[in-house]
């Protein structure tokens, strides 16, 4: 998935990392609730990122840990970024969200059971607001956080905020 190749790369564009830290990252900044992307999915990239010559590896040993694997990016790495920077940037906005499947099917399912549907929805809505709700108050201006994270972290607050509005109109239609 290019998308998968972009995060990563743009990651080592930054700094030099092994996989286990790109993971930790991901996970640090959320990245997994915007982008479908596991840990074993980064430590494959890796490697198939290394083989495609857009990283090198050198191994390193910090103390008594075995030794690792640190990437940095080449400059065939920096190219293929700035082309799937502007690439997908070019691509026309797409927003998966899994529960358009259960919002799709909605109407075969007896009332009752409609309603729960969207509570549940209206319940993981929630959680996920005050999660990002959080995370943004616990790093108001923490150098961690880049600017860019924050601002994807606002982008799928409004986006909560559109959906319970959603909510809101589909309960007043039962």
């Amino acid at each position: 998935m290019r998308t998968i190749d972009l995060i990563v790369l743009g990651i080592l564009k930054k700094e030099s990392l092994s996989a286990y830290d790109i993971q930790k990252l991901v996970e640090y900044q959320n990245i997994s609730q915007w982008v479908k992307v596991s840990t074993p999915t980064i430590y494959k990239k890796m490697l198939q990122l290394e083989k495609q010559g857009y990283v090198k590896s050198t191994a390193k040993k910090n103390g008594k840990m075995p030794e690792k694997a640190v990437y940095s990016l080449t400059k065939k790495g920096k190219t293929e970024f700035e082309k799937l920077m502007l690439g997908i940037a070019a691509r026309p906005i797409n927003i998966f969200l899994d529960f358009n499947a259960v919002i799709l099917n909605l109407d075969s399912l007896a009332p009752a059971d409609q309603k729960a549907c969207i509570s549940i929805i209206e319940a993981n809505v929630k959680k996920m607001t005050t999660q990002l709700q959080n995370s943004l108050a616990d790093n108001p201006n923490s150098t961690n956080l880049p600017a860019t994270g924050k601002a994807v972290m606002l982008q799928q607050l409004l986006l909560f905020e559109a959906i319970e509005k959603w909510i809101k109109s589909v309960r007043e239609g039962f």
